[in-house]
């Protein structure tokens, strides 16, 4: 998959002279004619890169950015501000919201690609994102437990997984299921951010599957929250009349109708506590475990790790 790069300017001029330097490296280039075309693209689409202009109708460069920042799956996404020759305050404003980078206008195309590339590597570095919802993927995952295990604090691992999603997707399509596994991460940051400590772990495993991992007397809380926040936005994702149901529709593999329920979210949380760990490969062992007794009560729900040594 190639590298996807927005490009936001009112000036189509500058835009053709961007797509053109851009597509000769095969990046992949949506455009936008003002700021807040800009945003509606980048909440809609998965993005590798930004090039925002600072001066632009409707919301500024500066705004987009802010916006950017502030939003809890969008704010690792790199962004290169373009700003007017000389105009050290719109330098100095565009890396105050957080911009990645600047370039000034008029550049030359070398220097662009140049900077293009040293905020992709820096991001990637930083970085190891699922693209849908840019959390940290499986690398980083393995490399927070395993420092967990070597440092041998306490730790709680809560594996969160989407109920119904499969029917779900199969009856709305992946846009739609793509949305609901951006929301899901939303509500993971938030419950972290809000019962966690400031060092606690969110992970985007791939699918409907994540990790967030704190520690074992905050994790109850974490996962009421999330059970919470999950049930109730988990009707918005119906029409109204699966909403006014309940249930949607569905067929198994032999073709039979099923009524399924709507998507709810099962959780198990692996904690050393009770037991010691001593590979990444066990908390998973015990997560599907415990995340399987989750799902089998058949509504939003988790179950904690309760079994002492390898009982």
């Amino acid at each position: 998959m190639g590298i996807k790069i927005l490009i936001a300017d009112d000036d189509p001029d500058i835009r053709d002279v961007l797509k053109l330097t851009l597509e000769e490296e095969n990046y992949e280039i949506t455009e936008a004619r003002d700021g807040e075309e800009a945003l509606k693209i980048i909440r809609a689409k998965p993005l590798d890169l930004v090039l925002l202009d600072y001066k632009m109708p409707h919301m500024d460069g500066r705004q987009v950015c802010n916006l950017i920042k502030k939003d809890l799956l969008l704010q690792h996404l790199p962004t290169i501000m373009v700003t007017g020759k000389g105009e050290i305050s719109d330098k100095i404003d565009g890396i105050d919201a957080g911009a990645d980078d600047y370039i000034v206008k008029p550049f030359e195309p070398k220097e662009l690609l140049a900077r293009i590339r040293m905020v992709l590597r820096r991001t990637q570095r930083d970085l190891e994102a699922n693209p849908l919802t840019r959390l940290p993927g499986n690398v980083s995952i393995l490399k927070d437990l395993s420092v967990r295990i070597d440092k041998k604090s306490p730790y709680a691992v809560c594996y969160v997984d989407l109920d119904k999603f499969k029917a779900y997707n199969d009856k709305y399509g992946f846009e739609h299921g793509d949305e609901v596994i951006r929301e899901t991460a939303r509500i993971l940051i938030g419950a972290a951010k809000e019962y966690g400590n400031p060092g606690d772990f969110v992970g985007h495993i791939g699918g409907d599957d994540f990790v967030v991992v704190t520690t074992p007397d905050l994790s109850d809380k974490i996962c009421d929250k999330i059970i919470r926040d999950f049930d109730k936005i988990s009707p918005s994702f119906y029409s109204q009349e699966d909403r006014d149901n309940g249930f949607i529709i569905g067929c198994d593999r032999q073709s039979n109708v099923h009524k399924i329920p709507l998507i709810s979210v099962s959780i198990g949380v692996v904690t050393n506590e009770l037991r010691e760990i001593t590979h990444v490969a066990q908390i998973g062992e015990i997560g599907a475990e415990l995340k399987k007794l989750a799902k089998s009560v058949g509504k939003s729900n988790y179950v904690k790790d309760k079994r002492q040594g390898n009982a």
